[in-house]
C-alpha cells in the first residue's frame, strides 16, 4: 500500500520517479538533454517556490517568512490577542480570522465562554479582522471556503493547519508565532527538507480519505520520516480523487508530524474555487521538470482498504480486515500499550467488546475538519439510507463542518436520510475531536472521523478513575457498522450505490451572519473582558545562574500535548493563565502542580528582594553546595525554577498552553531526548523557556533532584550548544545537556524571559 524510499529520489514531469542511487546520473542522462545539479533539482519542487515567495531574508537556507493570513479559533485567540496587545499592537497587519468552534458550548464556567466569543467580536472590530459566530464553521472548513489560495501561506494556531489540497501552504504553530506576525515579524526557519507523496492508481468504492491518511500515518510516524519536513502531494493518482478526498488526506498529515503540506492542483481544484466564488484564487502548481526530494512516499491508492487506528494514536493502524481476523491478539495488544501510558490507575479493557466473535462498538462520530465535509456525510447517507442504527448502546453525532454543508446536506436529501436511521446531526464544533462533545461512558469505545484517539481525547477523566477510548476510521465504514447496528463493519463491505451529488456552495449564510471588518480597524472600539479573561503574570529575564529542581520524571516513548496540558474540561479557561495553569500535566503526573508551586516560591521570594531559602528551605544545601565551586552565587544573580523531563514531549496540538502553563507555575527549562514537533519547542523557547537536550539513555538525575546551570545566561549569549550543568547532591556531579539550533532572536527571547518580554517597547 505504502512504501518508503531509504533515501532520496527525482521525478520527471511529475510522473517518473527516478531515485538518488549510483545510478541515477545516467539515468538522467538518458532522460534529459541537461541534468540540473541537484541543488538546482531541489528548486524545482512546488513547496520551494512557495517558500522562496514568502522568505524575506534573501537566504533559502535560512528562511523568514511572512504569511498571507492568519486564523484562529476561541481556544487561542484571547491569549494570541493579550500577547501582541501587551507588544504594542494597533491593527492586525494582514486578514485575521477568528473562528468560534472549540468552545461553541456555553453550557458550563458561567459566562466565561461567551465572554470570549464577544472579545473576539470586539477585537475584529478593533483591529480590523473577521469574526466567524460560534456553530457557523469549524476554523478549517472556513479556511478552506474562504481563506485559502493558490500559492498563498496561511499560519494558524490549531496544528491541524492544512490547506495544502487547494495549493496554499500552511502551518499550524503555537499562538507566540502568530503574535509575531500580528507585530509585522517573521516566522524564523531553517529551510526544510521536501518529501515526495507519490499518488498512483484510484481507490475501490467504500475507500475513504481516511483510510489513505491513516495508511500513510502508519508507515511514516515512528520512524520519523516526515518529521518537521513539507508533504508535497504528486503522482498520477492525484488527478482520480475529488478535492473533499485530497483535504481528508490533507488535514492528516498532520499527524505524520510533518511542517506542512502541499499538492499539485489541477481542474477538480480550480473548480473548488469557482464553486466557492473565488475562481481568481485558482494557481496551477506542479514540480519541474526534474524536481528532487528529499525522499519518497509512494501510496498505490488501489491497494488501500478501509483502516482503523487504534487507541491511542493515529499512526496504531490495521485495516479492519486484518483487526477482525484477529481480534483478541490485536485488542490485547492495545490494552498492553495502555499500560504504559495510563499504569494501574485505572482499569482499561477492549477484549470484552467481543460479542459473538465480533467488535462491537459503543459510538460513531463524523466530525470536524477531518470527517464533516459534505462528500464524507453524502456518502455516509447513502451507506445508511433505509436502514436503522438499532436502539441498544450505539449511537451516531453528524456534524457537518460548516453551516454551507449543512444546508446543502438539507437541500439534497442527505440530512432526511440520516436523521431517520436514529443518527444526530449536530452543528459544525470540533469538540468531539479534543474531548467537549459526545463523551462516552466509562470504557466506551468510539469509532471516530475525526483527527485524534490519543488518551483522554474523548473527554474522559483518568484523574477521576474514568476512561474511555476512541479509534480513527472513515465516515464510509462507521456507517457501515451503524447500519450493523453497532459491529465493526468495513464500507467495503456492503453494497452501495453512491449519489456523489454536486456541492453547491452558498455563501449568502457567511454575507448574513460573519463579521469582516473589510481590513479597515476602529481605534475606537472598547474590548470586551470577562472576569476570566486575564493578562499574562509578569516573566523574568534569564539570570545569570540558574537552579532547577526537577518536579516530574516521563519515561513514555511520547508524550503529548494534551498530556502536558488536557484538552476538552479545560478549554473554558484558555483565557486565564494562572486558572488554566492549575490543570498542568494533571492526567500524568498529578503532584506536578503543587511541587512546580513549591519551588516557585524561591523565585517570588528572590523577585520581592527576600531570601530564598527562608520561603524554600531545601534549598539550603543546595547553595552550600554551589558555593563549593561557585561562592558568588546568590540571590541577586540566581534563578530558582522547576524542570521536568520526558523523553519525547510534544506531539499533537499546537497548543502554546502547553508550555505557557509550565512557565507561568515557575518552569525554566524541559529536559528531553527530542522533541516531537518542532512547534512545541518553539512554544517554549517563546516563553522563555530552555528547550535542553539529552543523549538517550544518559539520565544523571531523577525526579526531586536540584540541578544547577553556571553561566546558563552567558552560554545562551554566547550560542553555545553544550551547557555544563551539576546534579546538586552532597556535592557537584558534572553533566552535559544541549540545547540545539536557535535562530539569534530565540536566543535574545530566552534571554529576555519570553516573547511579551521581547517585544514589549
Amino acid at each position: 500500500m505504502v512504501e518508503l524510499y531509504s533515501g532520496g529520489a527525482y521525478v520527471l514531469n511529475g510522473t517518473e520517479i527516478v531515485p538518488d542511487t549510483e545510478e541515477a546520473s545516467a539515468v538522467l542522462a538518458g532522460k534529459m538533454a541537461e541534468v540540473p545539479s541537484k541543488e538546482e533539482a531541489r528548486k524545482q519542487t512546488i513547496a520551494y517556490g512557495i517558500l522562496k515567495e514568502h522568505n524575506t531574508s534573501g537566504d533559502m537556507e535560512k528562511l523568514q517568512i511572512r504569511f498571507d493570513k492568519l486564523t484562529s479559533h476561541d481556544i487561542t485567540f484571547v491569549g494570541i490577542i493579550q500577547t501582541a496587545r501587551a507588544s504594542g499592537l494597533t491593527k492586525f497587519p494582514m486578514p485575521y480570522v477568528l473562528t468560534n468552534c472549540h468552545n461553541s458550548l456555553c453550557a458550563v464556567g458561567g459566562t466565561i465562554n461567551e465572554d470570549d466569543h464577544m472579545f473576539g467580536l470586539t477585537c475584529a472590530k478593533k483591529y480590523g479582522g473577521v469574526y466567524v459566530p460560534p456553530h457557523q464553521a469549524v476554523i478549517h472548513q472556513y479556511a478552506r471556503e474562504m481563506l485559502a489560495g493558490g500559492g498563498k501561506m496561511i499560519l494558524g494556531s490549531d496544528s491541524h493547519t492544512r490547506y495544502g489540497a487547494l495549493g496554499t501552504m500552511a502551518m499550524g504553530e503555537g499562538g507566540p508565532e502568530l503574535v509575531n506576525q500580528l507585530l509585522n515579524q517573521t516566522y524564523d526557519i531553517s529551510m526544510p527538507g521536501i518529501v515526495g507523496v507519490y499518488l498512483t492508481g484510484a481507490p475501490v468504492k467504500g475507500v475513504g480519505p481516511q483510510d489513505v491518511a491513516l495508511a500513510i500515518i502508519k508507515a511514516v510516524f515512528d520512524c520519523g520520516y516526515v518529521n518537521n519536513k513539507v508533504m508535497e502531494f504528486i503522482g498520477d493518482g492525484v488527478s482520480n480523487l475529488s478535492a473533499d478526498f485530497r483535504i481528508g488526506i490533507d488535514v492528516m498529515t498532520t499527524e505524520t508530524t510533518c511542517l506542512s503540506s502541499i499538492w499539485k492542483t489541477d481542474e477538480t481544484i480550480r473548480e473548488f474555487y469557482e464553486i466557492h466564488g473565488r475562481s481568481n484564487e485558482y494557481k496551477e502548481l506542479n514540480p519541474g521538470s526534474a524536481a528532487y526530494y528529499d525522499g519518497m512516499i509512494v501510496v498505490d491508492l488501489g491497494r488501500i482498504r478501509p483502516m482503523i487506528a487504534m487507541p491511542f494514536h493515529p499512526s496504531n493502524a490495521y485495516t479492519i480486515e486484518e483487526l477482525n481476523g484477529n481480534l483478541n491478539d490485536i485488542l490485547a495488544d492495545c490494552e498492553a500499550r495502555a499500560r504504559v501510558s495510563l499504569g494501574d490507575k485505572t482499569e482499561f479493557s477492549l477484549r470484552n467488546k467481543i460479542r459473538d466473535g465480533k467488535l462491537y462498538v459503543d459510538q460513531g462520530i463524523i466530525a470536524g475538519c477531518a470527517g464533516g465535509g459534505f462528500e464524507n456525510i453524502c456518502a455516509a447517507a447513502d451507506i445508511l439510507n433505509g436502514k436503522s442504527i438499532g436502539s441498544d448502546e450505539f449511537t451516531l453525532s453528524v456534524y457537518p463542518a460548516s453551516m454551507p454543508v449543512y444546508m446543502e446536506l438539507v437541500k439534497n436529501g442527505s440530512a432526511a436520510m440520516l436523521m431517520q436511521t436514529g443518527a444526530v446531526l449536530k452543528t459544525a464544533f470540533c469538540g468531539p475531536c479534543f474531548g467537549a462533545g459526545d463523551t462516552p461512558s466509562n470504557n466506551g469505545f468510539s469509532i471516530r472521523h475525526s483527527t485524534r484517539n490519543f488518551p483522554n481525547r474523548e473527554g474522559s477523566k483518568l484523574q477521576n478513575g474514568q476512561i474511555a477510548s476512541v479509534a480513527l476510521m472513515d465516515a464510509r465504514s462507521i456507517a457501515a457498522t451503524a447500519a450493523n447496528k453497532g459491529y465493526l463493519t468495513a464500507a467495503t463491505d456492503l453494497d452501495v450505490e453512491y449519489r456523489n451529488p454536486k456541492y453547491v456552495f452558498d455563501r449568502q449564510i457567511y454575507e448574513n451572519r460573519v463579521f469582516d471588518s473589510k481590513g479597515v480597524a476602529d481605534p475606537n472600539v472598547e474590548i470586551h473582558f470577562g472576569p476570566n479573561i486575564k493578562d499574562w503574570p509578569a516573566m523574568s529575564a534569564l539570570p545569570r545562574y540558574m537552579i532547577l529542581k526537577v518536579v516530574s520524571e516521563i519515561h513514555d516513548p511520547v508524550t503529548t500535548t494534551d498530556e502536558l496540558i488536557p484538552s476538552g474540561e479545560t478549554s473554558s479557561y484558555r483565557s486565564n493563565p494562572l486558572g488554566l495553569a492549575e490543570f498542568t500535566l494533571s492526567r500524568k503526573d498529578p503532584q506536578y502542580v503543587g511541587k512546580a508551586k513549591a519551588v516557585q516560591a524561591a523565585q517570588k521570594a528572590i523577585e520581592a528582594g527576600n531570601c530564598p531559602v527562608e520561603a524554600v528551605p531545601e534549598l539550603k544545601p543546595v547553595f552550600q553546595a554551589v558555593h563549593t565551586l561557585y561562592p558568588d552565587v546568590d540571590r541577586s544573580n540566581t534563578g530558582v525554577g522547576s524542570t521536568i523531563f520526558a523523553v519525547k514531549p510534544g506531539d499533537g496540538s499546537a497548543r502554546e498552553q502547553a508550555a505557557s502553563c509550565q512557565k507561568v507555575l515557575g518552569g525554566w527549562a524541559n529536559i528531553a531526548n527530542s522533541y516531537a514537533t518542532k512547534r512545541y519547542r518553539s512554544n517554549l523557547i517563546n516563553w522563555g523557556m530552555l528547550p535542553f537536550l539529552i543523549d538517550e539513555g544518559e539520565l544523571p538525575f531523577a525526579n526531586g533532584d536540584y540541578l544547577f546551570l553556571p553561566d546558563i545566561a552567558e552560554a545562551v549569549k554566547n550560542k553555545a550548544t553544550e551547557i555544563k550543568a551539576y546534579v546538586v547532591k552532597e556535592g557537584l556531579e558534572e553533566f552535559t545537556l544541549r540545547l540545539g539550533e536557535m535562530t539569534d532572536d530565540e536566543r535574545e527571547i530566552i534571554l529576555k524571559g519570553c516573547l511579551i518580554n521581547y517585544n514589549r517597547v
